[in-house]
């Protein structure tokens, strides 16, 4: 079989429709995008990798097919089909979430991370956000959902700081960008210190996610409610009636159980978990773009 016939029965496995028209083979990712394969070397065998506009005449002005990779075997060719139709699924969802296209998610104005492309924002409740980032680890697009409730005297709590900083008597001369900076580094470290983060969890059915959002902006206010900060002491409050006296006089456990421990061979340096393992399991995705600049991006790859 030629090249192209190899790539069509490998897709036609994996249930992708696929055509041949001359010597580029057709690969519908939507109605509006299609992925070609132009042979330039059948022994090789080599192939061009291009992402065009679907159903579109060659002879239009505003026809490009552009080059994104090349491929020499069937298996790259069926990896590069896999890679943009995660892209297209990871950008038609942020311009959803984006553009509130979806009427679930219509009163929610998300906005994108000035430097995370596939991380998207909204306001929710009095004084909460809801973040989605959006990977495609291994050709498959997760959305991770989080509800962060912010403290509502965040503000007051960074204008002191900065009040005082004014009212130091530091002889240190900034710039604008050296004072934006500042600003933007003791917001962020207030946040972190007086935010309270509720996963949702990572979602692979887009309907559903956009079921969770919506739900997760109903519930948004009584939430802020139940995760305000407590005072310190409280959690360990919670387990004080179970520390008796049974616990304190307990004779079972005590410093040669921890030899013992210490001893023992069965955790060894082969049962634990390495970087490399963890890395393969970690989905990341990183861009500093629009919407359509994270899938030039991906697509580029």
């Amino acid at each position: 079989m030629s090249f192209f016939e190899q790539i069509a029965a490998a897709l036609d496995r994996e249930d992708i429709e696929s055509r041949v028209n001359g010597d580029t083979l057709f690969v519908p990712i939507t109605m509006d995008l299609e992925v070609q394969f132009v042979t330039i070397d059948d022994e090789l065998p080599a192939a061009e990798v291009y992402v065009a506009a679907a159903d579109v005449d060659s002879d239009d002005d505003d026809f490009e097919a552009v080059l994104v990779s090349v491929v020499f075997s069937v298996e790259d060719a069926v990896e590069a089909v896999a890679h943009h139709v995660a892209t297209d699924r990871v950008v038609t969802l942020l311009r959803v979430l984006l553009d509130g296209e979806d009427d679930r998610v219509a009163d929610l104005e998300f906005e994108q991370d000035a430097e995370e492309a596939t991380l998207v924002t909204a306001e929710v409740g009095e004084a909460s956000l809801l973040q989605v980032l959006v990977t495609a680890n291994g050709n498959e697009p997760v959305a991770h959902v989080r509800f962060i409730a912010q403290d509502e005297n965040l503000d007051d709590i960074v204008d002191q700081a900065i009040a005082e900083f004014w009212d130091s008597d530091t002889e240190t001369i900034l710039t604008d960008d050296d004072r934006r900076k500042m600003f933007a580094d003791l917001y962020a470290d207030a946040a972190s210190l007086r935010n309270e983060v509720l996963t949702l969890g990572a979602f692979t059915d887009f309907d559903k996610l956009l079921d969770v959002l919506s739900l997760a902006a109903d519930r948004a206010e009584e939430w802020e409610d139940q995760l305000a900060p407590v005072e310190d002491g409280f959690a360990e409050s919670l387990y004080s009636t179970y520390q008796g006296d049974d616990w304190a006089e307990d004779d079972d456990y005590d410093d040669n159980d921890e030899d013992d421990l210490d001893d023992e061979d069965d955790f060894d340096d082969a049962d634990e978990l390495d970087d490399d393992d963890l890395d393969d399991e970690e989905p990341e995705g990183k861009g500093a773009a629009g919407v359509k600049d994270a899938g030039d991006a991906a697509e580029g790859k």
